[in-house]
């Protein structure tokens, strides 16, 4: 089983309404304040909290007021919050995703005013309170060990906002260019006013494994973090948390899988022996192509023919290229560049009774989070296990399997 939260933006998301929101699930008011102080920049606001009705709905509403001196402050950069971030006396979880998304804000802001992300003048959203807010949410999430979280579609509200560059349209640069990164699904709810802050598109852009419908969970209890305007429908931000069994498919975290970019050859060939087709592919491989395959095809005037396609790295098109002109008849390869999603891999080692087989172990997610998807022992291995003790490939190849999970289970 893991748990699983699901952040529900009928009017939006902002970093306060996820603090509400967690301190109304339960998140003890004590440990966010105790652990918020070890920043070291308590002498620079107050935090409270308290119940608040919004239109009919009880909700928590968390205010972060800024003391004098410093509610003038505005002047903090990335190194400077992340500085501040890593030093607190926080779990390593909440820190990681709190560096996570100042860096994303960072990037976003970079992008919209054409700096690097390190020279970004965070101005407003660099401000305190933004700090309390996006590591409060982190430290709380974290509290609930909530191993996955979603997002619904978000609103785009409209009007205009000041903010330290001036009048900007809503939603402003920085939420657009958020929701542009991971391909957010947005509406129009009909309220004209600030709906998304760019501290709550960061934190549900970076935290939020996918956006749509609730993910199927065993629900346990939903908390309402209220927002500061009474709206025509009710301001509140639901965070549901439940559980879902770990074979559920609607929770594996697929679009949030490293992705690399690759080169797909391809070429037809109706001319030449099948001993000069298994040639080539071998020969790509050894050069450190991906994968080679072959499908039987019928081209024209009805002639039987091979199509032959190679996945590589783009640094390597020129080889793979130079190889297939030179052993194949072919006269043009056609090219394409793609994307692909892939698992984390590792090479484990079990020693049966006939000796060492490497195993591939596939799995995505880190840390507690962690799942293994598959495992499989290497051919190579296997095949010259079983030729050396004139076994079947089989055998070995499920002795190996069987030991790799006596291993994890012992562990």
């Amino acid at each position: 089983m893991s748990k699983v939260g699901y952040l529900e933006c009928p009017t939006g998301i902002a970093g306060d309404m996820c603090l509400g929101a967690l301190v109304d699930l339960g998140v003890p008011w004590e440990y966010l304040c105790d652990r918020l102080a070890s920043l070291g920049i308590e002498r620079e606001y107050q935090l409270k909290q308290e119940k608040v009705n919004r239109n009919g709905q009880l909700a928590t509403k968390v205010w972060v007021d800024l003391l004098e001196p410093h509610h003038h402050q505005h002047g903090r950069h990335l190194p400077q919050i992340e500085q501040i971030i890593t030093s607190a006396t926080i779990s390593d979880r909440a820190k990681d995703w709190s560096l996570q998304v100042f860096r994303n804000l960072a990037i976003a802001e970079a992008a919209v005013h054409g700096i690097p992300p390190e020279k970004v003048h965070f101005h407003e959203v660099g401000a305190t309170d933004a700090i309390i807010d996006i590591v409060g949410t982190c430290l709380g999430l974290d509290w609930l060990g909530i191993d996955k979280l979603y997002c619904s579609p978000m609103p785009t509200g409209g009007g205009i906002v000041k903010a330290a560059h001036g009048k900007l349209p809503v939603p402003v640069p920085a939420v657009v260019k958020l929701w542009e990164t991971r391909e957010v699904p947005v509406y129009s709810n009909g309220i004209e006013k600030e709906l998304v802050t760019p501290t709550g598109a960061a934190i549900a852009t970076t935290l939020a494994t996918s956006f749509g419908s609730p993910p199927t969970m065993r629900l346990e209890k939903i908390g309402l973090g209220a927002g500061l305007r009474d709206l025509a429908i009710p301001n509140i931000l639901r965070l549901w948390l439940g559980t879902t069994s770990s074979n559920d498919t609607s929770a594996m975290p697929v679009d949030r899988l490293p992705k690399e970019t690759i080169t797909v050859l391809e070429t037809q060939i109706d001319d030449l022996s099948p001993q000069a087709i298994a040639y080539t592919s071998e020969k790509l491989l050894q050069t450190g192509a991906l994968d080679v395959f072959t499908q039987a095809i019928a081209m024209k005037k009805s002639r039987v023919g091979i199509l032959l396609t190679v996945i590589c790295h783009p640094e390597l098109v020129a080889t793979c290229k130079t190889v297939i002109f030179r052993e194949t008849t072919t006269l043009g390869i056609r090219e394409t560049t793609q994307t692909r999603s892939i698992l984390n891999r590792e090479i484990e080692t079990v020693e049966t009774k006939y000796g060492a087989v490497k195993i591939k172990v596939a799995s995505w997610g880190e840390g507690n989070a962690k799942e293994i998807v598959n495992i499989h022992p290497e051919y190579e291995d296997c095949a010259a296990l079983a030729k050396k003790n004139a076994i079947s490939w089989q055998e070995i190849h499920q002795q190996a399997i069987a030991l790799w999970q006596n291993n994890r289970y012992r562990s």
